[in-house]
């Protein structure tokens, strides 16, 4: 049963890793493409 519990405490644990590193992975390629972007954000629209 201790095992059962601790398999999935480090399931979650690494579920969570992965939630974060996605969620840098995103805020990165969203500030790249800021940077990037041949149009400036403020005279879209």
């Amino acid at each position: 049963m201790k095992k059962l519990l601790l398999l999935g405490l480090v399931a979650a644990g690494g579920f969570l890793v992965y939630k974060q590193v996605k969620a840098a992975d995103k805020s990165e390629q969203d500030l790249w493409t800021e940077a990037t972007d041949p149009v400036p954000a403020a005279s879209r629209g």
